[in-house]
């Protein structure tokens, strides 16, 4: 089988760039391949997939997201069958000894540092949506596997267009070897931008200025807005103008001019419908906006399916909630959720429980689903392509200010718009808001990249296992090879060349004197970082010296397979027996203070019982004291144990319905099963860690009990 018989597989000539890559995969080589949203170039990493079964060598490919290993998972089985595909995600475990095996990026870090059997006859490894590596949690993830792969593993990294992509393609070559970089900035299906003001859809550009009707509305709306600003406020605070034009039939006061151009939600949409400009992705950046929007909707009576898609709608949403009881429907508003879908609107949010996730994917996949308000997460990867994007507002709330979108969120979020083979062109639609700026908006649109940098660390998890995998000499030095070093060096020497006065070699370099040294020693970040929390694990007991070196101790092994911003503490925990004599759900309670991670409102919490708050005190106690060690070794403490959803996995683990505890937990479904599945992944980490114990035992009693109903993800599965 050849290239050939590949590109006669798919039903569209393929890109030029798409060719290219391939042909690098093909030679021997790996290859970074930055390309716009919906371009096509996960064609490249099911190349290597394809040359995996025709060779005999497996094809990891690993993604960001469970939704998306799950939805890579059923195209390849579609592709290459169900005897040639695997799913590993944590949650699930199907096939994973096939020659493709579609996984999270932490699964494969977490199989190199266990040296899994898995990875023998390992040859090609595709990194999709490779730009997460500068995501602050989980971007480190990224560059473990890069640096940490043998040398005989083609990597295929596949990104969001970004501006230093030749950067990052240096870097992979320092690390990996022969790789290709192949840049495209070439979107399949063109994108026109528009604002939506009032009743009209005005294009952004005319030519190549910025619309000057819409510069035009945005200086009547200043106007207005200064004069009433400039009149002087009453006693009771108001002041605002009130302007009545004589004998209108409700008199009163006329709404300022802006009001009259921010358009209403349902009005947008009947807007979109009658242009022709549906199904769209309507980007509202909260959960409870995107809500609301459905809500308002409903009540607005409006509907975009006919008979023939309404029952399919409503065939889909019955086979998603085969697995919820009449009670889990009541608690997540199943009739409200439903009326809706099948009238062919929807919102997709963390919030939302993962079965209605899918069934709403699943209809705007098909097509029957036209409109889908939601949050920014359903930007960053899944395969969810519109014809038209909306954007509400260009200022969004990040958990601590309100701040504006970047030319990169604003990319990723406007990359939906254009579904390739259907649409001749893509839509991105800005609705009016007061004080929008066209000019503002105009550069916005037109700035296509940003840049990706690393946010790299090393932590005690990954300490011990590279000093267990490669030893303590040899981990340093792969450090040192990470894009977060090779970045700060770059920085350095970028500063060296603007050093006024400095004294060089002959050959031109700056002399090893002002200052050179120290400012070298200072981006010697990583391993300087490394050398520090060995400090501390030594001090521990985690690490023991051995030959002028440093080795793992028994103690090391088990923080080995513990994976939380909190593992020393967790590791910590378990050596001095602090969850022992809990009963099971004060067990599961109290191990979710070491994963929970709140959102915005903390709001009061208590933890359930007495034992368990006791065991909850001594983690506290454990962070300070650890706190204290790490200042002495120049290390930021992680935040604290925190009890925010103690409660709430308490009462699961006793038997509480779904609707108990949303009630007085104050969780949305989604919240609810996302943290009670990370808790799960948590005691399943003690399993591995612990050896033949009680603990161990109880640990696997404690998975048993929250693993049911909404939280047991094989009850929604097809």
């Amino acid at each position: 089988m050849s290239f050939e018989d590949f590109l006669d597989s798919y039903p569209f000539e393929l890109d030029g760039f798409q060719i290219e890559a391939c042909q690098y995969v093909e030679s021997g080589a790996g290859v970074l391949v930055a390309a716009p949203t919906g371009s096509g170039k996960t064609i490249v990493g099911e190349f290597a997939c394809y040359l995996a079964v025709q060779t005999g060598r497996k094809c990891f490919y690993t993604t960001p997201i469970k939704a998306l290993s799950n939805q890579k998972f059923h195209d390849l089985v579609e592709r290459h069958g169900e005897e040639s595909v695997g799913l590993l995600t944590g949650d699930t475990s199907i096939n994973g000894e096939a020659d493709i095996v579609v996984m999270t990026t932490e699964v494969l870090r977490n199989m190199i540092y266990a040296g899994s059997s898995t990875l023998e006859g390992l040859g090609y490894v595709v990194l999709d949506e490779v730009h997460y590596l500068s995501d602050r949690f989980r971007g480190a993830a990224w560059e473990e596997v890069i640096i940490s792969l043998p040398e005989s593993v083609q990597v295929v990294a596949l990104s969001a267009t970004v501006s230093n992509a030749e950067e990052f393609g240096d870097w992979l070559r320092d690390v990996r070897g022969d790789v290709g970089v192949i840049v495209s900035e070439h979107r399949p299906v063109p994108l026109d931008q528009h604002v939506l003001a009032g009743r009209r859809i005005y294009p952004l550009f005319k030519g190549e200025l910025v619309n000057p009707e819409l510069v035009g509305l945005a200086k009547q709306e200043s106007r207005t807005v200064r004069d009433d600003a400039r009149r002087l406020r009453g006693r009771n605070g108001n002041g605002r103008r009130k302007v009545n034009y004589g004998s209108g039939r409700f008199g009163g006061a006329v709404k300022p001019f802006h009001d009259h151009l921010t358009p209403k939600r349902e009005a947008v949409l009947e807007k979109l419908d009658s242009a022709g400009m549906l199904p769209c992705i309507y980007f509202i950046f909260s959960r409870a906006g995107c809500d609301k929007a459905v809500r308002q909707c409903l009540r607005s009576g409006l509907r975009f399916t006919d008979r023939r898609e309404y029952d399919a709608l409503d065939e889909i949403a019955r086979r998603h909630s085969e697995g919820l009881s009449e009670s889990d429907k009541d608690a997540l508003g199943w009739d409200a959720f439903h009326a809706a879908f099948c009238r062919g609107i929807a919102a997709h949010h963390a919030g939302l429980l993962p079965a209605l996730k899918e069934c709403v994917e699943e209809g705007f996949v098909r097509g029957l689903v036209k409109c889908v308000f939601a949050t920014e997460t359903l930007a960053l990867g899944i395969n969810m392509p519109a014809r038209t994007v909306v954007i509400e507002k260009l200022v969004k709330y990040n958990g601590e200010q309100h701040v504006d979108l970047t030319p990169g969120e604003y990319t990723q979020l406007t990359g939906r718009a254009g579904r390739r083979g259907i649409d001749v062109e893509g839509h991105a639609v800005v609705a009016w808001q007061s004080g929008l700026d066209p000019r503002a908006l105009a550069g916005l649109a037109s700035t296509r990249t940003y840049p990706l940098n690393s946010s790299f660390a090393p932590t005690y998890n990954m300490a011990v296992n590279m000093v267990a995998t490669v030893g303590q000499a040899k981990a340093r030095e792969l450090l040192q090879l990470s894009f977060a070093q090779f970045q700060a060096d770059a920085a350095l020497e970028r500063r060296l060349r603007n050093v006024p006065g400095r004294h060089r070699t002959k050959d031109g370099e700056p002399a090893d004197n002002r200052a050179v040294n120290r400012a070298r020693r200072r981006t010697n970040s990583i391993a300087d970082r490394f050398d520090r929390i060995c400090g501390v694990l030594e001090s521990l007991g985690y690490l023991t010296p051995e030959n002028d070196s440093l080795v793992v101790t028994e103690r090391g092994r088990m923080l080995a397979r513990i994976y939380s911003e909190l593992d020393l503490v967790t590791a910590e925990a378990l050596r001095l027996g602090v969850f022992n004599g809990l009963n099971d759900a004060e067990l599961a309670a109290v191990l979710s203070t070491l994963v929970y991670e709140p959102r915005g409102d903390r709001g009061v919490h208590r933890v359930p019982t007495r034992a368990a708050e006791r065991a909850c005190s001594q983690l506290r106690e454990l962070h300070r004291d650890l706190a204290m060690l790490e200042r002495d070794f120049k290390l930021s403490p992680p935040n604290p144990p925190d009890i925010g959803f103690a409660e709430a996995i308490y009462e699961w683990t006793i038997g509480a319905e779904l609707g108990e505890v949303l009630e007085y937990n104050d969780l949305s479904a989604g919240d609810f099963v996302r943290w009670a599945r990370i808790v799960i992944d948590q005691a399943d980490q003690l399993v591995g860690a612990l050896g033949d114990s009680p603990l161990r035992k109880q640990c696997l009693r404690v998975i048993d009990l929250i693993r049911r109903g909404v939280v047991d993800i094989s009850a929604f599965e097809d």
